[in-house]
Order: C-alpha cells, then structure tokens, then sequence
C-alpha cells in the first residue's frame, strides 16, 4: 500500500453554446479531452507516438498512450500500461443543453498522475474552445474542486475550489489522499456479507470471454490485476501479494444475491474510423463469505474503477452502505 495515492477532481463546466451530447458522456468527452491534452501537450503532434523520439518523456504520451519502459517487470506483453486517470462523466442523461446551464464531470488522478494535474486543467479549457459533441458545441471551465473522497460529492456538500476561471489560478499541489487514508474512512462488513451497486458498465474478462454472471473470484482477479498494474507504473511500487492464494479464497466467497444484468453501450472510435461495442454489467450483487482479505482492494477499486474501459468512465462501482460500517 505505500507510496499508492489517488486524488478526485470535479470540474464545473458551463454551456457557452447549445450542446448536443449522447446520454452518455464518458466517449464523447475522453476523445474531446484527448485531442485537447495532444494539441496542449504534444511537441511533435505529426508523429504518431510509437515511433516519436520522446515516447518515454512526453507528457501527453504517458497519460493517454502510457508505454511501459522497456525494463518493466510487468505487462511485457502488452503494448500498453493502465492509464493513469479515470475519466467519470456526468450520471444525468441530458442530451442537450443550453447556454448557461451547468454540468460536471470528475477525475480521479493515480500516482504520478497528479503532478499533471495543471495539464489536464488546461486541455479541458481548450476543449470548450474548441468545442464538443454534435455541432461542436463550445462550453466554459468555470472552476475546479477537490474532493476529499469522503462521501462530500455525492451529500452535496460545499468541496475545496483549486482553480477558478476568473483568477486562472491553481492553488497549490495537490498531495491527494494515500490507500492508507481512504481505508481508514470505512471498516469492512462484520457480518461476511457486502453489496456493491454497479454504477456504470463494468467490463470484466475470465477465460477469454466477457462475463455475465459475476463471481466473486473474477472481481477479484481484476482488482488485483488493476491495482497492481497501477502501483507499479504510476505509484513506483511492485506489490507484493500472493495472487495465487487470494485467487483461492476468493473462490470460497458465495453470491448471496444478484441483479446484475448485461446494459450494451456503443461508442465511436475516431482513430479506428467504427463503431465499438463497450457494453458491460450493472446493477447490485451481494456476496457472503471472509471479506477480510479482499476489503483493501474493494475500497481502492471504488475510486480507480475496475475492468476495461476506465478512462471512459465505465467500472465504476460503490460499496453499499448498510453493508458496512463507516468511521
């Protein structure tokens, strides 16, 4: 758990222009923010960055392509590294907006991620010059807030403003909160039991295929996986767990009960010029058994997400609150 730190922004955005945006926003604003944070970032913006000489030191390169060095002990066999941001859209369904009306998203930021924290401020203010959606709609970057991880954004209460449009200043650096912290924000289910509500879908691979029907042991083989991957390219940690034996006792956990379905999603891929299916689980699960082993990851994994498709907002799930005691 040392050195592993996460920290969640939420920023205010305001219509400029008549927007036009699906009910989900998540693929419209990653490929919006990752055009601005390329135009913002890159150096070499003709080069695609496989073949950039700065692929290992360019800003942009590590937050959105994120190459593992060619010494990783881990992920040799993938081209790419987890992200080190999570991208959380706004939950309401509007699919317009006018001028004036005010909307927001979140980002959660892991590791070396948050010194980045002004360029991704930044790229999101050059986007809404820019302009987003159907008709490119423009929209304003009225202010920033941090938020504590404490429960604040979801009881509407008053968050910490870091930026603010019309000062254009950033107050300070922001050190985010440890894994130590957040775990000492909740302590697990006394009873063996916990329910997880699955927010948006959750993409979740065992044995080659996509799964329907969530065990137990197949969300933990993806947090682990997950969180993992993260401590070492972006918290500067190699874990060091016995994977095998989690594995294991994960198998011993039961559902309890389920309704969990199948929500399909599509979104568009500019750079692959097609449609791409993104559809994942929703709904509640509850599991019985020794949660013990498995409450550090469950309670990170609220904030980094879990599965596939985490920088456009999918994976993300909470720990119901009745099924656990908070402090």
């Amino acid at each position: 758990m040392e050195g592993f730190r996460v920290g969640r922004f939420v920023f205010q955005l305001e219509a400029i222009e008549t927007l036009f945006l699906p009910a989900y926003k998540g693929s419209t604003l990653r490929g919006g923010f990752g055009t601005a944070f390329k135009k913002t970032a890159c150096v070499l913006r003709s080069r695609q960055c496989d073949s950039c000489l700065l692929l290992h030191t360019c800003v942009y390169s590590y937050v959105f392509e994120t190459p593992p060095p060619a010494d990783a002990a881990m992920l040799r066999k993938y081209p790419k590294a987890p992200h080190p941001f999570v991208l959380e859209p706004p939950e309401d369904h509007r699919e317009s907006l006018l001028p004036g009306e005010r909307f927001h998203f979140s980002l959660v930021l892991i590791g070396k991620g948050m010194d980045y924290l002004p360029y991704f401020i930044y790229s999101i203010h050059t986007l809404g010059q820019m302009g987003i959606g159907r008709g490119r709609g423009k929209f304003a970057l009225r202010a920033v807030y941090e938020d504590p991880l404490d429960g604040s954004l979801q009881e509407g209460t008053n968050l910490k403003k870091i930026y603010d449009q019309q000062t254009q200043t950033l107050e300070g650096p922001s050190r985010g909160l440890t894994w130590e912290e957040l775990l000492r924000k909740m302590k697990p289910p006394s009873g063996g039991q916990i329910t997880l509500h699955f927010r948006t879908p959750v993409r979740m691979r065992y044995q080659g295929r996509y799964v329907d029907a969530l065990e137990f042991h197949i969300l933990v083989r993806n947090l682990l996986r997950r969180i993992s991957s993260l401590s070492y390219f972006h918290c500067g940690r190699q874990l060091d767990l016995d994977f095998k034996g989690l594995i294991r006792l994960a198998q011993e956990v039961e559902t309890e009960q389920s309704d969990l379905r199948w929500h399909d999603w599509e979104r568009y891929s500019a750079r692959q010029r097609s449609r791409m299916k993104m559809g994942g689980i929703v709904g509640t699960v509850t599991f019985r058994g020794d949660i013990r082993p498995f409450w550090p990851y469950m309670v990170l994994g609220q904030t980094v997400h879990v599965g596939k498709g985490t920088s456009f907002g999918l994976g993300k799930y909470e720990i119901v609150q009745d099924s656990c005691i908070h402090v």
